[in-house]
């Protein structure tokens, strides 16, 4: 791959005077990483000059710092694993970069180490109270076009959240809005915070327990350290049709009490992928469990909804029962569709409530904190194999990011660093068809590939 170059490196502060205060997280928030989730926004040749493009992504982004003032602030931490956010008015980065390559040397933009690069790197061994939450680089590359790398600290934001700034913001850098009409964030965490008393938890939240280990097995260390890669597998319109029609046929009854309505594109598309990755992964042995982990948006699943304005994290963990390889690759596909619907239907308000009292309950919330998209070693449970952890960008509005110069013809994320770990994204061209970025271990990538795309 041909070089990067650093040109600039800018802080860019609000506009005008902000709040200087402290905001406190929600549970829902503690448990994210506070590393920054690595996004490129990737446009072709957009006719406008470097000098333009920086100007007009500084001087917007210092507008939109004035509402979303906590972007410019510094995290601190409080004691057993948690954090605050001091609001007060540091500033986010702005980092001017250039490359000899072309788009086209990207390939698909599979989330590897090349693309890592065109996305804001974070220095972590400098303290946290200096770090900027969030950080933007724009890369000019030899063909003219251009990738808008955005991090943002996880802890801050969820995928609804950093969507609405991020679009938010280039409709004032296009000169469609000003920053007085488009819709003004909610940033008061306290609709997700326990209830004062805290009470015991309702539920038994094995949703933060290790999930099965391989068999013979006692822990995942050996799982870890094994080279896993990156990839990007595209489903047509059909192909999700056909998968959706597939599931919803042989239908599998597993509980009573699950209501009869089909199974959506989601559990149709997520459990595909858990036969697949069990098939790709199997052994002699067929009796070898798993689990796969998914992100559930409590924001319409809550008594007290939500605000669509809320700026914070409003996903709990949600898993399925433990299965069986042998189970999820005899039955018909309904089976493991059944399965992704068992674990997420179960997030009622009542069980939130629950998990945000069990997190709350924690003297150290350091053991449940995952990262994805970074190296900086955490403690939490390994969604690797045997197991899968299933994230869902389906319907993120993600190609409404026109900064002035046309809607991105891809965007993704810049990395995925987890064995296991995956998102399913709408396609750019918006007809229905979907992306799914996914690592698995090496030596079962290519058995993976074969088999998604085989038994469509």
């Amino acid at each position: 791959m041909a070089s990067l170059t650093i040109h600039s490196s800018t802080t860019v502060f609000p506009a005008h005077p902000t709040p200087i205060a402290t905001l406190s997280f929600s549970e829902s928030d503690q448990i994210k990483p506070w590393t920054h989730s690595p996004t490129v926004y990737v446009y072709r040749s957009p006719a406008v000059t470097t000098s333009a493009v920086v100007e007009s992504l500084r001087n917007s982004l210092s507008q939109m710092l004035v509402p979303y003032y906590p972007l410019a602030g510094r995290l601190h931490w409080i004691g057993g694993g948690r954090l605050e956010l001091h609001c007060c008015s540091a500033g986010a980065q702005l980092i001017e970069a250039s490359s000899t390559a072309t788009l086209d040397d990207y390939g698909d933009f599979s989330p590897t180490d090349a693309l890592r690069e065109l996305a804001p790197k974070v220095d972590y061994s400098t303290p946290i109270e200096e770090l900027p939450v969030l950080l933007v680089q724009m890369t000019r590359f030899s063909c003219g076009g251009i990738v808008i790398g955005i991090g943002i600290s996880h802890i801050l934001v969820d995928g609804v959240s950093a969507i609405t700034f991020i679009n938010s913001w280039a409709s004032i850098a296009r000169k469609e809005k000003t920053v007085e009409s488009i819709v003004l964030p909610f940033h008061d965490r306290s609709v997700l915070q326990p209830q004062k008393p805290l009470r015991p938890p309702r539920f038994d939240h094995r949703e933060y327990d290790n999930p099965p280990f391989l068999l013979g097995c006692s822990d995942a260390k050996e799982e870890r350290k094994k080279e896993s890669i990156p990839t990007l597998l595209k489903l047509s319109k059909e192909q999700v049709e056909k998968l959706k029609k597939r599931a919803n046929s042989n239908i599998v009854t597993q509980l009573d009490e699950l209501p009869s309505r089909p199974y959506t594109r989601y559990e149709s598309i997520a459990g595909h992928m858990w036969v697949c990755a069990c098939k790709a992964r199997s052994t002699s042995d067929n009796s070898q469990p798993t689990m796969v982990r998914v992100a559930v948006d409590v924001r319409r699943r809550l008594g007290t909804p939500v605000p669509n304005n809320f700026t914070g994290n409003s996903t709990l963990v949600a898993v399925t029962p433990k299965c069986q390889f042998g189970d999820l690759i005899s039955q018909p596909l309904s089976y493991a569709a059944g399965k992704i619907r068992e674990g997420t239907w179960k997030i009622t308000d009542e069980y939130a409530r629950s998990a945000l009292d069990f997190l709350a309950s924690q003297e150290d919330i350091s053991w449940v904190r995952t990262s994805y998209h970074t190296k900086v070693k955490v403690e939490a449970p390994f969604w690797g194999n045997p197991n899968l952890s299933l994230g869902s960008w389906m319907s993120l509005p993600l190609y409404e990011a026109d900064f002035g110069w046309g809607k991105p013809c891809y965007v993704g994320p810049a990395t995925l660093n987890a064995d296991g770990k995956s998102f399913i994204m709408p396609a750019p061209d918006n007809d229905g068809g979907l992306i799914i970025a996914i690592r698995l271990q090496k030596k079962h990538m290519d058995d993976f590939k074969r088999h998604f795309y085989e038994d469509l």
